[in-house]
């Protein structure tokens, strides 16, 4: 099977269910920031030393479910029913995980900068990349309702993020630089 099709030289695409749209909709909008903070992710997977073992399955299993979120945002125009969904228990996971690394970290005082460590930079530059594709599932969610796990789970993964920055820069014994007002 061939990789390009031709079908979206015009500038057009396909949804899942066939609709076709201008790859500048905002779907197509949402689905790219979706595959962009998936891309950051995998990026951040390959940069981690074989110590973080369990955060990078922990990482992998996240990337599958942005897969999902993904295919939830490419129905958003159909009747399609058997798309893989977000489930209460995807947010209990990313829950979980922000409360176990909390218990260790220091208590946060004031704004700390993105930075540190190589998995925290990355992390961070992650967690930018989750807020801007919250942004933009926002705006989908005022066209079409979603299920509202989508944006529920963006914005609980944009903490895990930014905690598991928090998380590297203490393993790897890196001080935290707050911001200087």
């Amino acid at each position: 099977m061939k990789i390009y099709t031709k079908t979206g030289d015009q500038g057009e695409t396909s949804l899942l269910g066939g609709k076709r749209v201008f790859k500048n909709c905002v779907e197509m909008e949402a689905i790219g920031e979706v595959d962009e903070l998936n891309s950051s992710i995998g990026l951040l997977v390959s940069h981690l030393a074989s110590n973080f073992a369990e955060e990078k399955k922990d990482l992998q299993k996240i990337q599958n479910k942005l897969f999902d979120l993904g295919s939830n945002l490419a129905a958003v125009q159909t009747d399609l029913v058997e798309v893989p969904q977000i489930k209460d228990s995807d947010l209990d996971f990313l829950e979980m995980h922000i409360d176990k690394m909390t218990e260790k970290l220091a208590e946060l005082t004031q704004f700390i900068l993105p930075g540190g460590s190589i998995g925290a930079s990355l992390a961070f530059q992650a967690r930018a990349v989750c807020r801007r594709a919250e942004r933009v599932v926002t705006k989908l969610d005022q066209h079409y309702e979603l299920d509202e796990n989508i944006p529920k789970y963006l914005n609980r993964l944009s903490d895990y993020l930014f905690t598991l920055a928090r998380h590297f820069n203490r393993q790897e014994k890196v001080d935290e630089i707050t911001w200087q007002k």
